[in-house]
């Protein structure tokens, strides 16, 4: 599923394209908001095929080396354990990834080069290496190769980035949450799974998407209060001044800490500051935590943060 911090961040995105825009329009930017979630979702299931591209690049390498005039003893008798894994199997096999793929009409056949790219990326890694030469796998030693080449081979490579960036405008940002999604799921497969095994949901549960129509909406209609609570704790600074960024960030903060009585305190202002390290500047985080930090201290004295549920009564 999508993980909270990324739907704060899509909330931060829309936000910030419906303030900037000359026709500010509700519903249809709430509609952009589901839209670009759905989005990321739709690269959850494009990165999962990558796998099965991979593997069948290398085994139409195989089978060219076996067709070779001359072929090599090592051509003829070539290291399979890559091809024959069983968790690529069984994603092959997926009805629910066969099921999205044909609706939503995605895939890598405009890619070769990039398949490619990543194979031979794949080849010089070391634990590829020892894991083709293993007698035998086991399940468990089938999953962690691709957990491998998730994080340290597709993650961190720059035309991946550059391929994204240039097929979809909503991908610029997911890739690290994408990829933690698809080391669950891999995670998640079992020796005994079948056709039927169900990938990640695009929601933990409906209260995930209430969470982010609430936070765009009310976001907006606090938008005075909390221009007010910034202007006023945010000493010396008038808020034309402060950046825009930094002003939709804390508008958030501000919404989320008065808004949701399931969430704590603290989990509210750790997030929208780690989200402010990407999308601010360096000096931005001081100056957001200690703004935010006086503003829910004035909250909690006006009785505006309630907190309800397990581990929260008492917490202020």
């Amino acid at each position: 599923m999508i993980s909270r911090r990324l739907l704060r961040i899509k909330v931060l995105q829309v936000l910030y394209a419906y303030y900037k825009s000359d026709q500010k329009e509700l519903n249809l930017s709430e509609k952009e908001l589901f839209f670009s979630i759905g989005k990321s979702y739709e690269l959850y299931h494009f990165l999962l095929i990558l796998f099965i591209e991979i593997v069948d690049y290398a085994e139409s390498r195989i089978e060219l080396a076996r067709n070779k005039k001359v072929p090599s003893h090592a051509d003829i008798n070539p290291h399979t354990n890559f091809i024959d894994n069983k968790f690529i199997a069984q994603l092959r096999s997926n009805s629910n990834l066969k099921s999205f793929i044909d609706n939503n009409k995605i895939g890598w056949v405009q890619h070769p080069e990039f398949i490619k790219e990543i194979f031979m990326l794949v080849q010089e890694d070391k634990d590829y290496q020892d894991y083709l030469e293993l007698e035998s796998t086991d399940y468990a030693a089938d999953k962690k190769i691709f957990s491998k080449i998730c994080t340290d081979i597709i993650l961190p490579n720059e035309s991946l980035h550059q391929l994204l960036e240039e097929k979809s405008i909503y991908w610029n940002d997911d890739l690290d949450y994408i990829v933690s999604m698809i080391v669950k799921t891999i995670k998640k497969f079992k020796p005994t799974d079948g056709e039927e095994k169900e990938l990640l949901a695009l929601y933990k549960n409906e209260e995930d998407r209430d969470y982010v129509r609430m936070l765009f909406r009310k976001a907006i209609v606090n938008r005075n209060l909390s221009l007010k609570l910034i202007e006023e704790k945010a000493s010396n600074w008038d808020l034309e001044r402060i950046a825009f960024m930094d002003v939709i960030i804390m508008q958030l903060a501000i919404t989320e800490l008065i808004e949701f009585k399931s969430i704590p305190t603290k989990v509210t202002l750790n997030e929208f500051l780690e989200i402010t390290k990407y999308y601010s500047t360096e000096k931005s985080n001081s100056f957001i935590n200690g703004v935010l930090d006086k503003i829910m201290q004035k909250l909690k004295a006006d009785k505006k943060i309630k907190k309800t549920g397990r581990g929260l009564i008492g917490e202020v």
